[in-house]
Formats: C-alpha cells, structure tokens, sequence
C-alpha cells in the first residue's frame, strides 16, 4: 500500500536527478536509515551544494514526504527488504550522467556499501553501517536498539515505530533530554521491521540480501564514521565492517571515531562536524 503522495515522492527524486544532470557537478547520493526520512539530510545537502557538488536525497520506495504524513501512514513503510531498497538506489543512480559520491547512514551505510561494491559510485562514506554479512560482533547494546522490532517475530510484515525512550536509547543517548525529545518530534517516524530481521540473520543465511562485495574493483575510496557513544552501531561492529573493507586493494578503506558522539550523529546539534569529515574525505578521494 502507497501513501497519498508516494508517486509525488518518486517524482521528486527524479526532479533532483534531473537538477544533478543538468547542473554537470558531481552528485552527491545520500542514503537514509531506519526511522528516518530523507529530510534528515537537508542541511547536509546544503552544505555538500556549497562544495559544488549536485546533492540528491532519495526516499526509500514509497516513502512519505514528510513526518506528518509518515505519521498519518505509518503501512506504507511495511513490507521493504534489504535488497528492495538496495536496488532501488541503483536504479536512481543510474540515471544518473556522472557517477556519483554517496553517503548514508545506519541501513543507509549498509545500503552504501553495497552500492560501491557495484562499483557505481566513486567514492563512499557510511556513517554508523548496519552490519553485513561477515561481520559478526553483536553487541548487546545493539540487541537491545533492536528489541523493538525483532521482540515480537510478527514485526517482520510490519512498519514500527519507536517510543520516545526507545528512541533515546537507540539514537539519542549522547544528547541532552531536551534536544532528544526535539529530534524524536523532528526526525522519528515509523520503519520497515524486515531489514533488521534480516541484518539479525545474515550470518546464518548464504542467500541473504545483507552482503556487501568488499573486493569488487571499482569499489573506489570509502570512510567508515563510527559514534564513539552508539549503542545501536557500537564502535565493535564498525569497526569489523571496516576490516573486512580492508580486504579490497583496489581502493583505500579508512575508519574515523566521532568522540561523544551517539546514533543521531547525523541530525545532531553535532551534525556539522560529522559532515565536514565526510565531505573533507570525498573531496579529497573523488576524481
């Protein structure tokens, strides 16, 4: 089921395509995560058009345009997987004229890595990256980010939200009370519940839709930004995502810890710093 303005949303995402194609810049491809639209990505966008780059923030299919009407529409996140949404992105970027830089965050990191093990984009950062396959740390802070969802095994077909305490355990634990009750009223909506199911059963999946080709040739550049303070993507699994990158020697694979810094890194009262490490590493490693 699409909400009200889905097919208003895809149009949107072609519209800033067509910008980054007419604009003859490099785009700049930010990739969102879980309970989270793309939105979330405005004042970076800003910042990386100021750089001279054409920023594009797609949604992940069907995603609603704003939180309210994530609100009002919360099934419409329902029923999304790993590889759905990973493909998704491809197909925007290839309609894209030049390749682009591509940034994301949480499921978005993931989904990053898996778009430069493709080989469609030239340089890459992912912030906070869910896990892949292959990487095998699981922290028990992180089973209890994801114990809203995977709690209850119905969730696998379900859109959930988080509570505002869960919430500002998962995202917002290195803020103050006031500025993490802000984020969750600005940013928070509804997600897919599959993805994490699916994140949870990588390991023991040969079939699954969460593997990333590390040693794939055209990888290009990528940074690895962990929060010091994430309890969702402790530094224990950004860090073995990083080692396993590692292994491509096509491409240099580096890994930067934000001091203080928890899983809303990205739409913080911090979030400048965060994208001025991104955007210093992908003016300096993009062609």
């Amino acid at each position: 089921m699409s909400s009200p303005d889905s097919a208003a949303s895809y149009a949107r995402d072609l519209a800033q395509i067509e910008r980054a194609n007419a604009s003859g810049r490099t785009p700049a491809v930010f990739v969102h995560g879980l309970w989270l639209l793309p939105t979330s990505w405005d004042r970076w966008a800003a910042v990386f058009e100021e750089a001279g780059f054409a920023p594009v923030t797609p949604g992940w299919p069907d995603d609603p345009a704003t939180v309210e009407e994530a609100q009002a529409h919360p099934e419409v996140f329902a029923g999304k997987s790993v590889g759905q949404v990973a493909q998704h992105f491809c197909d925007l970027i290839g309609k894209l004229e030049r390749k682009p830089v591509v940034v994301g965050h949480s499921f978005g990191g993931l989904i990053t890595q898996i778009i430069a093990g493709r080989a469609l984009s030239q340089a890459s950062v992912a912030i906070d990256p869910a896990p892949f396959r292959g990487v095998l740390p699981l922290p028990l802070s992180s089973l209890r980010a994801a114990r809203p969802v995977l709690g209850n095994p119905a969730n696998f077909h379900r859109a959930v939200p988080l509570t505002f305490e869960q919430f500002r355990y998962s995202f917002a634990n290195a803020v103050s009370e006031e500025e993490a009750r802000e984020l969750y009223d600005t940013f928070a909506v509804p997600t897919p519940g599959e993805p994490l199911f699916q994140a949870a059963a990588a390991n023991l999946n040969p079939w699954t839709e969460v593997k990333v080709d590390t040693t794939a040739e055209g990888r290009g550049p990528l940074l690895i930004i962990s929060g010091e303070k994430d309890n969702t993507v402790p530094w224990a699994i950004a860090n073995a995502s990083y080692k396993k990158q590692l292994h491509n020697e096509h491409a240099v694979t580096e890994i930067v810890e934000m001091p203080g810094r928890g899983h809303a890194l990205t739409i913080d009262h911090g979030w400048r710093e965060v994208a001025d490490t991104a955007l210093t590493f992908i003016k300096r490693s993009a062609r």
